[in-house]
């Protein structure tokens, strides 16, 4: 056994990759031995930082690329400082936390403006900040988590006692690096108080009438602690609410600010009454945690989920309420983990200008899976105010814009998503562990004292350790089935090896109530199974243990350990395998980690497993327990530089450099402002010959996965015959669409004039027939197109072809968004270099679909016809004194190029230069204020285009026919 190796990396331009190519996808290592998580390396993120004076050009769209401009802000440690030979274990420890404290001084030296500093990375920072002086950050951090650090037991009229909540150490670890002195942020915590113990002398609201029956003196006295007592809740005056505020905002360790959570009648002056403390956990830990995990309900009613549904956005409410009491602009705000999912949206609402990122520490699913959840698109667009994404795996990340685009519809690549205009970044951050803390926790003299006494108490014995939480998503039934498959295929090592396994209780109330996965019944049942087979009277070859173990017992065993197994079968980032790596300077054990788990990216030297393969996990087993000294102590050299390096600082400093660069970039965007009503009304009140030009698609209705169903409301209907009355008035629908279409929904407007299919055919107002511009063009180009829209139409399942008499557009909107995204670029390139070289034919990319035309026909054509038409026209005299042109597609832009080129004064030369004043020309794109456009006004929505309409038509305000409406009844 001594002679097994581990698998070669195969790299690109390998000649194995070559020999390997012509065997089928499921031969090929490339293929089935890459992790689910894949390999993250520092390789793999960080560009060559040689030459890190350089100020690289913004990327353009490659994922890694970011990186070369995230070093030019501040670089980052190099994880070789922690490899050098001969380096002692203190040296690689003390080492990783000087190059972290160093990484996030480096970036402080940006944010808070110390230009006293003259390190290169100083220099690098004050350009920055002289390039985005309006940036303006404060050096402020507020962190909003779901739980404070603490667990909390009340005490009426005395200090609430505080103790360490257990689980999350890397985050809290990462706070408290925050705010600790050593570095110059202010930082602060924004989290709810958790679920409150209740003390035996619990006081009552005022007002409280007795509960029960009255007791006699020979009745026995009631349990505070029994079902009443639930019932009835917990009472705490406002002193003691204000106590515990002023205690966790003085602390010395996390300056915190609680969030309170009740229902509003149990939050008053005088206090507050917590009833159901749990609710506010529900939706999240039964919706969110299970589906991240790859855990599907059975359908129900959802009578139930829409409670806790309830519950999960007020929840997030009260969070956005209280961040914002706290909150200066340029602070940075930073929101944790699936239970405030809804929050990054909630603040970029109230607060549109503020810096937001978010980092998921759970896994994110497939979109097949996630898209089974009811809510699913409310809680994306949650996530989609921020400014960044963070994940803890490039899988994840994936699977996040993935479903940003089949759920939202939004376009997205491997560096973000394209959401409401913005560009919303994704990233990936592995978390890191305090190496330095654990390892001066895991060699205290008590700590040492009790891993002694395990080694004398297994002498002679093989140690295998797992540290678990006991729900369903860590994989300790498989951990256990795998070990009784290795003492079944490898007998020798019978009464050689213990498994001693150590369950905490789950803290995920969905795991606890769903009586189907019966996991501690299992658990138990494997144990005795194995212990019943294997075990003797003198030897037990598995030890579990459920329950908490104290932190000293935990690192002694870890300490103890030959092998450290983990087999989560879907997992965020387990620290235990980190913390594992620390402790085993001196015996060098092997890990053993599912591929599953969100740090076998990261820790790419350690043995990879998959936890439903038995035997493959029994086979690693016995290969880590034969393993010669020298590799396990390379496996371990080489852990170890990774863990001490990229460590929690470093972790932390990474996902704010990369927010920096993120912010900076935004600056550069220019923003469309926001059409100003008053003097849009001033102008056109003033004008005596008016000009509209409306785009029908997106502009007077909302886009809709199926054109046959974009029907125009009743109100658009009433605006548009309105405002063709006025005779000072010339209003055209300049469409796309083709004439049947017009025709069918406004056909019956007199007045309207319309130019369809891009300005192939024009009708004029009053007028029934049809002129069409194209008529003298050869469309003999149409069947070659045909024929190739139906090649791909035959691909891309859902796509259709609408052909019209002078264009014709493949439609991929009702079909897998990648593949029909992918498919219209490679038909895109072949239009281009067939047809398109061959006709007088432009290829044009629009929303979700690919259209064919006559290069001379488009709509800024039509738009400077009929200006020309109009202001040649001598009816009314004079020019056309008011122009409102609204659209919201590319074509649109030539409209406005049009419009724009009009606007320009005579020059020597210009043709058709000065019919328009600039000041009363109103070319109005519909969507996001950031996206690219010649239009020089924008209006976010169809609606707004509607309610802008309406009121120059004279209708009255949609809220008025709001009033009418009977008010409904509170449920």
């Amino acid at each position: 056994m001594d002679d097994i190796v581990q698998p070669t990396p195969i790299h690109p331009g390998d000649d194995h990759e070559h020999a390997e190519s012509a065997l089928p996808p499921h031969m090929r290592e490339s293929v089935t031995k890459v992790p689910v998580t894949p390999d993250i390396t520092r390789e793999t993120y960080e560009s060559d930082t040689s030459d890190r004076t350089r100020v690289p050009e913004p990327p353009n769209g490659h994922y890694f690329s970011r990186r070369e401009l995230d070093h030019a802000i501040a670089p980052s440690p190099d994880a070789d400082n922690t490899a050098q030979e001969g380096q002692t274990f203190q040296e690689k420890i003390d080492t990783g936390a000087r190059e972290g404290h160093e990484f996030l001084r480096r970036l402080s030296e940006v944010v808070v403006g110390n230009t006293s500093s003259t390190s290169e990375s100083g220099a690098l920072m004050h350009d920055i900040r002289v390039k985005h002086p309006d940036l303006a950050l404060t050096g402020n951090i507020i962190s909003a988590t779901f739980n404070i650090p603490h667990s909390l037991r009340y005490r009426k009229g005395a200090d609430w006692e505080l103790t360490p909540r257990r689980g999350q150490s890397a985050l809290f670890d990462a706070f408290s690096y925050l705010s600790s002195d050593d570095i110059p942020w202010n930082h602060t915590v924004v989290a709810w108080t958790g679920e409150i113990e209740i003390p035996q002398d619990v006081p009552s609201p005022p007002g409280t009438p007795p509960s029960g029956p009255v007791l006699t003196p020979t009745d026995p006295p009631p349990s505070r602690a029994g079902p009443a007592l639930a019932a009835e809740g917990l009472w705490i005056p406002k002193e003691d609410m204000l106590r515990l505020e002023h205690q966790l905002s003085h602390s010395n360790k996390i300056k915190t600010v609680p969030v309170w959570l009740a229902d509003d009648a149990d939050l008053t002056d005088e206090g507050i009454h917590l009833r159901d403390q749990a609710r506010w956990r529900r939706y999240a830990e039964h919706e969110l945690y299970t589906l991240f995990h790859y855990k599907q309900h059975e359908p129900n009613d959802g009578r139930a989920e829409k409670v806790q549904w309830t519950d999960y956005m007020r929840m997030n409410l009260r969070f956005a309420n209280k961040i914002l009491e706290v909150y200066k602009p340029g602070d940075i705000v930073i929101v944790h983990d699936y239970n405030l999912m809804l929050l990054p949206g909630m603040l970029r609402q109230r607060a549109p200008h503020m810096y937001i990122a978010f980092f998921l520490h759970s896994p994110f699913p497939s979109s097949e899976f996630f898209r089974c959840l009811p809510r699913r698109k409310a809680v994306l667009e949650g996530v989609l105010g921020a400014n960044l994404v963070g994940f803890q795996s490039y899988s994840y990340s994936r699977h996040f814009v993935s479903c940003c685009t089949r759920i939202l519809g939004y376009p997205s690549d491997s560096t973000g998503v394209d959401a409401n205009g913005s560009r919303v970044e994704v990233g990936v951050f592995p978390i890191g562990i305090d190496a330095a803390k654990v390892a001066r926790l895991a060699w205290s003299e008590s700590v040492s004292q009790k891993y002694e006494a395990l080694k004398r108490l297994y002498a002679g014995k093989k140690l295998i350790v797992g540290r678990d939480r006991l729900d369903s998503v860590r994989g300790v039934a498989q951990k256990l089935m795998a070990f009784e498959r290795f003492l079944e295929l490898y007998p020798e090592w019978r009464d050689k090896v213990v498994l001693i396994q150590v369950t905490s209780p789950t803290n995920i109330e969905e795991e606890k109530e769903d009586p189907e996965n019966k996991i501690s019944s299992r658990v138990n049942e494997l144990v005795s199974k194995i212990n019943g087979t294997y075990g003797s009277i003198g030897f037990t070859p598995v030890l579990h243990y459920p329950q908490y173990i104290s932190q000293d017992e935990y690192l002694a065993l870890l300490r103890a350990a030959d092998i450290g197994l983990i087999t989560s079968v879907r997992d965020g980032m387990n620290t235990t395998s980190l913390e594992y790596v620390i402790c085993q300077r001196e015996s060098a054990g092997p890990l053993i980690l599912s591929e599953f788990s969100g740090t076998a990216g990261s820790l790419k030297d350690a043995i990879h497993i998959n936890p439903w393969d038995l035997t493959g996990v029994a086979d690693q087993i016995n290969f880590a327990l034969t393993m010669p000294m020298e590799q396990r102590r390379a496996m371990q050299e080489s852990l170890l530089a990774h863990v001490t390096s990229r460590n929690v600082q470093y972790w932390i400093a990474g996902f704010l450099r990369r927010l920096v660069t993120v912010l900076a970039s935004r600056r550069c965007v220019t923003s469309t402002p926001l059409l100003d009503k008053e003097v849009l009304r001033r102008k056109y009140e003033a004008a005596g010959k008016r000009l509209f030009m409306f785009d029908y698609d997106g502009t007077l209705t909302p886009i809709v996965r199926e054109p046959s169903a974009a029907v125009p409301s009743k109100r658009v209907i009433e605006a548009l015959t309105q405002l063709s009355r006025d005779s000072r008035n010339k209003v055209w629908i300049i469409s796309g669409r083709d004439q049947n279409f017009l025709m069918q929904h406004l056909g019956h407007i007199e007045g309207l004039g319309f130019s369809a299919e891009h300005g192939s055919f024009v009708r004029e107002p009053g007028q029934k027939e049809w002129e069409n511009l194209a008529a003298r063009f050869d469309m003999g180009w149409q069947k070659e197109v045909l024929e190739v829209f139906q090649r791909y139409t035959d691909k891309v399942p859902g796509s259709f072809i609408e052909q019209k008499r002078c264009a014709l557009t493949w439609h991929y909107r009702l079909a897998d968004p990648e593949l029909g995204l992918h498919m219209s670029r490679e038909c895109h390139k072949e239009l281009e270099s067939t047809v398109a070289r061959k006709w007088d034919v432009e290829v044009m990319t629009g929303k979700a679909n690919l259209e064919v035309r006559p290069t001379f026909i488009n709509k800024g054509e039509i738009a400077k016809r009929l200006v020309l038409t109009y202001n040649s026209s001598p009816e009314d005299g004079g020019k056309v004194g008011f122009v409102l042109c609204m659209g919201d597609d590319f074509t649109d832009e030539d409209m406005f190029r049009a419009l724009n080129g009009l606007c320009v004064p005579p020059q020597e030369g210009g043709s058709g230069a000065g019919e328009l004043e600039e000041e009363s020309c109103f070319a109005v794109t519909v969507g996001a204020s950031t996206k690219v456009t010649l239009a020089r006004w924008h209006l976010p929505e169809p609606e707004d285009v509607i309610e802008i309409v309406a009121s120059l038509a004279g209708l009255p305000p949609k809220e008025h026919e709001a009033e009418k409406l009977e008010t409904p009844k509170d449920e």
